[in-house]
This record gives structure tokens, C-alpha cells and sequence, in this order.
């Protein structure tokens, strides 16, 4: 699965150096290319349940899952309208 490109579809915000489309609920048409660079466990996180004075207490553990992407493009938000009120001022 390592350098598998993928297409993320589902974009919210892109941002240029002049304008920012922002998407109601998505940029249509926009496209993040992504190539996965790493996939393994974050940190583990220690639960630790206690009840005083009840002789209760339960641990546990939990790694969460990650991946690591490297962008390697946007494309397809030039047609969508950047709305004139969003413009960064210069």
C-alpha cells in the first residue's frame, strides 16, 4: 500500500495566494492527488478507570491508526467562482 496514489475528493477549502474558495459543503470539482508515504500506530494512550473507596480500577491501552500523505497536487477548484468578499487583502 506504500506509494499508492490516491484521489481525495471531498475538498472544504483550497487557498491560493490571492483568493480562497471555500466549499458549501465541498469545492465542486476540486481534487487532492496523494501519494502514502507511511502507515503504522501512533503513541499508546493509557485509560486508566478508578472508583475510590470501591477496590476499582481498570487499565487499558489504545494505539490509533495513522497514515502519512504527501500532497502532490490540487486541481479542478479554477472553475469553481472564488466569492470576491473572501479575497486576501494584498
Amino acid at each position: 500500500m506504500f506509494d499508492a496514489q490516491i484521489i481525495l475528493n471531498k475538498v472544504l477549502l483550497v487557498s491560493t495566494r490571492d483568493k480562497a474558495y471555500i466549499g458549501m459543503p465541498v469545492v465542486t470539482n476540486a481534487a487532492v492527488h496523494a501519494i502514502v508515504e507511511e502507515q503504522g500506530l501512533d503513541d499508546k494512550v493509557i485509560v486508566f478507570k478508578f472508583k475510590k473507596k470501591k477496590k476499582y480500577q481498570r487499565k487499558a491501552g489504545h494505539r490509533q491508526p495513522n497514515t502519512r500523505l504527501r500532497i502532490t497536487g490540487i486541481s479542478g477548484y479554477e472553475e469553481f467562482p472564488a466569492d470576491p468578499i473572501l479575497q486576501v487583502p494584498a
